[in-house]
């Protein structure tokens, strides 16, 4: 299975147009939120309609510049992830809007219990028979203290409560965006880490995972892409 990841479009519509031949070579699209330039809410909605035109699979998030009343509108394009449970081809996926509170100024800031209380379904069904092999978890705002998550003085800014809940859970696949200089992979435990960059830059990623003999996924491969 081959799955398109994405972050930070920030209303790029050309952006998408050049991602074409690698979305119709994807089995389904990952989007970490911002689908709106910062402050301009008005060119997230011709973003989500021009990404929705890319694929027929798409789960996505909200970013820290998405107004929270937008999530009305990935619900009406069926890509919300987050606060939800989704299944796609033996992939459960959940995912977390929204980045941690800094400025103040963008509209979609949150506290990191906010974050991670988006992923409160995979705790409350948790079970003896449920482990979450092939899990897949979508979060704007990266774990804390990775490669994904560190600006440009080196300090990192991601989310503990997020961080914890990879450690606790072990999903398959952690994608995130946010953090523009912090395009990179990485691992906590069994769990590859994706920032794929900001799609507004040209960055994206490719992820390549395959379902052995006992229904369990694995990553193969993941490569860092732009254009």
């Amino acid at each position: 299975m081959k799955i398109l990841i994405l972050s930070d479009g920030h209303g790029n519509l050309s952006a998408l147009d050049r991602l074409k031949p690698a979305a119709k070579n994807a089995d389904m699209v990952l989007y970490a939120g911002d689908f709106a330039e910062c402050f301009k809410p008005e060119t997230g909605l011709p973003f989500l309609e021009r990404l929705a035109s890319l694929h027929d699979d798409i789960f996505a998030v909200l970013g820290n510049c998405d107004e929270p009343d937008f999530i009305g509108k990935l619900d009406e394009y069926d890509m919300r992830l987050e606060s939800t449970l989704s299944s796609f081809n033996g992939l459960v996926l959940t995912g977390s809007g929204g980045g941690a509170k800094f400025t103040g100024k963008t509209p979609n800031e949150r506290t990191d219990e906010e974050l991670a209380g988006d992923l409160r379904l995979v705790s409350e069904n948790s079970g003896e028979d449920n482990q979450w092999h092939n899990l897949v978890i979508v979060t704007h705002n990266p774990p804390k203290d990775t490669s994904l998550d560190r600006i440009s003085t080196g300090t990192h800014v991601g989310s503990p409560l997020i961080r914890e809940f990879i450690e606790t859970y072990q999903p398959l696949l952690a994608v995130s965006g946010h953090i523009h200089e912090s395009a990179a992979t990485d691992t906590i435990g069994r769990t590859v880490l994706v920032n794929p960059g900001p799609l507004d830059e040209g960055r994206y990623a490719i992820a390549e995972a395959v379902c052995n003999a006992d229904n369990r996924f694995t990553i193969m491969s993941v490569e860092l892409k732009e254009f």
